[in-house]
């Protein structure tokens, strides 16, 4: 497809990508129990500048809003802090069971980390105190979480979605069972540009190649949707491949990607109803992506998820990670 390959990729697959919200900088945790970050150049080229790791594998990272700072999220039950500049890592948070979530807060009144958890708590970290501001319990283990201020959202274990407020201190909003009849896998905030590029809902994807769009407050009950992808039709049968990710795009905030097991990913237009586009089959599933912050480059990871087990895990291929310029492709569609 033309797309350029990130240089010097983990050596195991890539559970998160982010890119810097300040500049075209991206970062890929691993199952190799490292964060890498590369520099990205505008004719799409890559330099690799550095990288971190754990003594467990990395399930998510993410960007302080400032730019110079990540945290990951690991399995050997702590957060890190690391200090691009200084290239150092400190522990800020501490869970009793694999941190599966991490999210950074920028409240006008605080600032904090969100750390989801196996062990069914949700904490919210000051990252210059052992102890956590403030620990929530969950009903279940926590799977996927997404943080745009003031909402957050968070799935679990048993289909369970709970949304937060943010404002002066999060509490919880509002508890639902998920639109989907099957395990939650990742979930994604969307803005509303009629109201002030306010948060409104979400978009959640099941292991059962479906996703819901879904509003918190919703106008009418037309508004919550769902709609399969990631399918392939084969002769009297239909594969069905788990949604890995979802990113929507910064500046159009009705596009949104998915990206699934079947080594596809797809453009969507939410608002309009429609696919965009698919892209052409990988031969590896596509585990992460993300937008950089004007929306003009698309990152995806492709490496074996194990969903097909591990007679079909091929250590020969390796993981890697490809930028694709999508300012053409993603344009939202004429009403």
């Amino acid at each position: 497809m033309k797309d350029i390959e990130v240089q010097s990729p983990p050596d195991d697959t890539i559970t998160s990508l982010k890119f810097c919200p300040k500049a075209d900088f991206l970062i890929a945790s691993s199952w190799a129990n490292d964060v890498r970050c590369w520099e990205v150049k505008e004719n799409g080229q890559t330099v690799p500048k550095a990288q971190q790791t754990h003594t467990g594998p990395i399930l998510d990272c993410t960007w302080h809003d400032d730019g110079t700072k990540v945290f990951t999220a690991s399995a050997d039950k702590q957060c890190k802090m690391w200090d691009l500049n200084s290239n150092q890592a400190v522990q800020v948070a501490q869970h009793d069971a694999p941190i599966k979530t991490c999210n950074w807060i920028q409240a006008p009144n605080y600032s904090c980390l969100m750390t989801g958890s196996w062990d069914k708590k949700l904490k919210f970290w000051d990252t210059r105190s052992p102890n956590p501001m403030l620990s929530i319990d969950l009903p279940e283990r926590c799977y996927c979480a997404d943080v745009v201020y003031p909402m957050a959202i968070v799935g679990t274990a048993q289909r369970g979605i709970i949304c937060y407020q943010l404002e002066n201190q999060p509490s919880e909003y509002k508890r639902m069972d998920s639109p989907l009849k099957y395990q939650n896998r990742c979930v994604s905030i969307f803005r509303d540009p009629k109201k002030n590029n306010q948060p409104v809902g979400f978009a959640l994807g099941s292991v059962e190649g479906r996703v819901a769009i879904q509003y918190i407050q919703p106008e009418t009950a037309k508004d919550n949707f769902t709609f399969k992808c990631h399918r392939s039709n084969g002769t009297n049968v239909q594969d069905i491949y788990a949604v890995n990710d979802i990113a929507f795009h910064p500046v159009h905030h009705c596009l949104l990607s998915t990206v699934g097991s079947d080594g596809k990913f797809s453009f969507w237009d939410k608002d309009a109803r429609t696919k965009l586009k698919t892209s052409e089959q990988l031969n590896l599933p596509i585990t992460a992506c993300c937008f950089n912050s004007q929306g003009t480059i698309f990152a995806y990871a492709a490496g074996y998820d194990w969903s097909k087990g591990h007679e079909y895990f091929n250590p020969q291929t390796k993981p890697k990670i490809l930028l694709r310029s999508c300012t053409d492709e993603l344009k939202p569609r004429k009403k």
